[in-house]
């Protein structure tokens, strides 16, 4: 990441970082966050407390190179979901690596990527809280450059942002994009006669609103097998395509070009094989939203993209040499109180488990800088708030004082338990540490 900063992401380089922080050695004097890498720390020579999040350096840029020719391969562009990290230094990786924009969904989350330089937002969520409206207003009225973009699914929420809109006196008006959604799931018109009513009230809110595309979100989508899935997904992404087709056909959208975005982590290669060739008689930009490609993770991510590879969307290239992992959650073997149980430092505060436990992965003896990978055998079958129990073969070598490396299923919610973060090489030197925002 040596890259030139902008002024505010260099302020909070220079920011000190203490022991008051999560993995941060206890005892040591503060330091600003970018002079961490130049300490000569190693994760497994004992520089570092456990537990320990980290970020293999090479696995991130392996990974954006590869969202890099995905997109362009695809005629694409991407604005990832800055909820993943909430770091504004990996905003500012993705935008430097050629990302539109930068997702968020809620006004919160906006005010810590417009506080680190991030001109294009979608918020991928209706804005209906009348402080946070206000905040996006008032920002259009400030920064001619900030181009922003909303959701609404309702006449209600059309009028809402009308009368917002106009108490605010922005200037220019609020762009917005109308929501798609499925019967069950959760915001969006289900049907195409509720999104030509929304449409209709956004025209007669003009010139205080402005439409601008189409919206959805695939990665709710869940069936029994991979191929259901992707079937269900289809159908989803060919209505979202058909609000889009129909608004055209309508005259529903602003003048300029047309957007219609969806594309979680899991099927965005559906959405470009769905609307690359869609024929909507006019251009659209066709936006992905992506946010945890940067990261990739162990589990539902891994799985997912056996998925991806097994449909051959994208080219052969991308798919034998897909994301890899580079989040890892390190912890120390505690106790092996009774044969094929270690109790490791790692519990419900330190990593994700809404999709699925944390995965043992590698570890290194205590005293060692070797990492082995952990064969298969190993697996987490509980956490509590601080402890977690692994699973071990008749014959483990594991021992109290050695280091366990474990990746994650759905690195949001890994990411939400730390405010610092390591970035390791692949000998697990620190070169650098980035601050997340939750």
């Amino acid at each position: 990441m040596d890259r030139t900063l902008p002024p505010a992401l260099a302020a909070l380089d220079a920011a000190p970082i203490g022991d008051m922080f999560k993995g941060f050695p206890p005892g040591a004097a503060a330091l600003p966050l970018g002079q961490i890498g130049k300490q000569g720390w190693n994760l497994l020579k004992g520089d570092l407390p456990f537990p320990v999040a980290v970020l293999r350096t090479s696995a991130i840029d392996h990974n954006s190179r590869w969202m890099d020719r995905f997109r362009k391969e695809q005629s694409v562009d991407l604005c990832p979901h800055g909820k993943t990290t909430m770091s504004p230094h990996l905003f500012q990786r993705q935008l430097a690596d050629g990302a539109w924009g930068i997702t968020v969904a809620n006004a919160n989350q906006l005010r810590i990527a417009r506080a680190y330089g991030v001109n294009r937002v979608v918020m991928a969520n209706q804005l209906i809280d009348a402080k946070g409206a206000g905040y996006v207003l008032a920002e259009l009225k400030r920064d001619p450059n900030f181009d922003f973009y909303c959701l609404v699914d309702s006449v209600a929420g059309v009028e809402f942002l009308a009368a917002a809109a106009k108490a605010a006196g922005a200037g220019r008006p609020l762009q917005v994009l109308l929501e798609g959604g499925i019967a069950g799931g959760r915001t969006g018109c289900r049907t195409l006669e509720q999104a030509e009513a929304v449409a209709a009230a956004i025209r007669s809110a003009g010139p205080l609103l402005a439409l601008r595309g189409v919206e959805g979100f695939e990665g709710i989508i869940d069936a029994a097998t991979p191929d259901d899935r992707a079937s269900q997904v289809r159908l989803f992404l060919d209505f979202l395509g058909a609000i889009a087709r129909r608004g055209i056909d309508q005259g529903w959208f602003a003048e300029g070009e047309i957007i219609v975005t969806a594309g979680g982590s899991a099927e965005f290669d559906l959405v470009t094989e769905a609307w690359r060739n869609g024929d909507f008689q006019k251009p659209i930009r066709i936006v992905l939203r992506s946010g945890c490609y940067l990261t990739h993770d162990s589990g539902m991510y891994e799985s997912r993209f056996h998925d991806i590879a097994a449909r051959a969307i994208a080219s052969d290239d991308l798919v034998a040499n897909g994301p890899r992992h580079a989040l890892e959650v390190w912890a120390l073997v505690q106790s092996t109180p009774e044969p094929g149980l270690a109790l490791v430092t790692i519990g419900k505060r330190d990593v994700g488990f809404d999709s699925g436990l944390p995965i043992p992965i590698a570890f290194s003896a205590k005293g060692s800088t070797a990492v082995q990978p952990l064969p298969d055998g190993y697996e987490v079958m509980k956490l509590n708030d601080q402890h977690g129990y692994l699973k071990c073969p008749a014959k483990s070598p594991l021992q109290v004082g050695d280091r366990v490396a474990f990746g994650v299923s759905h690195p949001c919610t890994t990411f939400d338990r730390w405010q610092l973060i390591y970035l390791v090489d692949d000998a697990y030197n620190v070169t650098g540490a980035i601050r997340t925002f939750f």
